[in-house]
């Protein structure tokens, strides 16, 4: 029988330093796992060497083919390296992630019988900000990170489990099919939630599998610089997956643009509400960790970090509504 093909998609923006350790360890991966593979690189406009980094880390190693084009954003290079594809199989990796060695071999022994699969992520936590990355993830989806175990979820409970293109594997004809239908409210379709929506989607017709034998590690961004212009990212996208009624978190953005105003207002009026806000918002932070069971030392991260993550996030929904706007009021 012949071994089943994959074709491995990955975006690359700037990305030089993370391009070989991440193709290496994909190229592990691939080799003990039985699939014929092949790694599609897009380079989205990188204004470094990421282009010739990923082919000298390629040569010899897996069959590989590197395409170039404009800065257009991750989706758009996505779906040019998804128009390339050739296998039964896709697995979509961004350049900061690198595969465990037996990942991709577990996956191979639980096919065709459950055939969509996301990346069970280790956040590289070597920093303050790193760390806080890492708490953020198992924080936020505590369904699955307080008790890793291989299982998996639908529509029902979408919400509830870690998910993301980060690192995901399923069916090309399921991937192809999500990204026909794939609608963003925006205009720059750089600025759009390119995880949720396709994921949603599949969602709706195959349930999602998890597991902590898929796995890899993530290398956050944790220069300080880096740090707010990925949360204000996150920001933006936030609210083009979740301002719907089937998010279980559209409450939530409905409720911060009124509650955000009135707090800028407050503290145009008295400045001193500014400090209040940001202490307030840190001892919150560390009193949620404190409940789920975090060392003192998370605690002090959480603190810490996490009213820089409010506020650059914050301002990055308030982006992602002006995206709305100007994309409803566009003749």
């Amino acid at each position: 029988m012949a071994a089943p093909s994959l074709s491995v998609v990955m975006p690359v923006f700037n990305e030089e330093r993370q391009l070989p350790a991440t193709i290496d360890a994909l190229a592990t991966a691939v080799d003990r796992s039985g699939f014929h593979a092949e790694l599609l690189v897009v380079d989205d406009g990188s204004t470094d060497a990421s282009a010739e980094v990923a082919r000298a880390s390629a040569l010899g190693r897996i069959v590989f083919h590197v395409d170039r084009q404009a800065n257009r954003g991750r989706f758009v290079a996505r779906r040019v390296g998804l128009a390339s594809a050739t296998g039964e199989y896709v697995l979509f990796l961004d350049a900061r992630v690198r595969l465990f060695p037996d990942a991709l071999r577990f996956v191979h022994g639980r096919l065709p019988e459950e055939p969509v699969w996301n990346g069970h992520v280790h956040v590289e936590a070597d920093s303050i900000l790193g760390d806080f990355w890492r708490l953020l993830a198992e924080l936020a989806w505590r369904d699955y990170f307080d008790d890793p175990r291989t299982t998996s979820f639908g529509l029902a409970d979408f919400d509830r489990y870690p998910k993301g293109t980060t690192c995901f594997f399923a069916p090309r004809e399921l991937v192809e099919s999500a990204f026909a239908r794939f609608e963003t409210r925006y205009s720059d379709i750089r600025l759009a939630n390119d995880d949720t929506p396709i994921l949603r989607d599949i969602a709706s017709s195959e349930r999602i599998h998890i597991s902590p034998e898929f796995a890899c590690v993530y290398s956050p961004r944790t220069t300080a610089a880096g740090f707010v212009r990925h949360a204000l990212h996150r920001g933006v996208v936030f609210v083009d997956g979740h301002a719907t009624p089937s998010s279980r978190f559209f409450p939530y953005v409905v409720a911060f643009f009124p509650l955000s105003a009135a707090l800028a207002r407050a503290a145009f009026r008295r400045p001193a509400v500014i400090p209040a806000a940001v202490a307030g918002c840190g001892v919150a932070a560390a009193a949620y960790g404190a409940r789920a069971g975090r060392t003192s030392r998370e605690l002090a991260t959480l603190a810490v970090a996490t009213p820089l993550y409010a506020v650059a996030h914050g301002i990055g929904m308030w982006r992602g509504l002006a995206e709305i706007v100007r994309a409803r009021l566009a003749p």
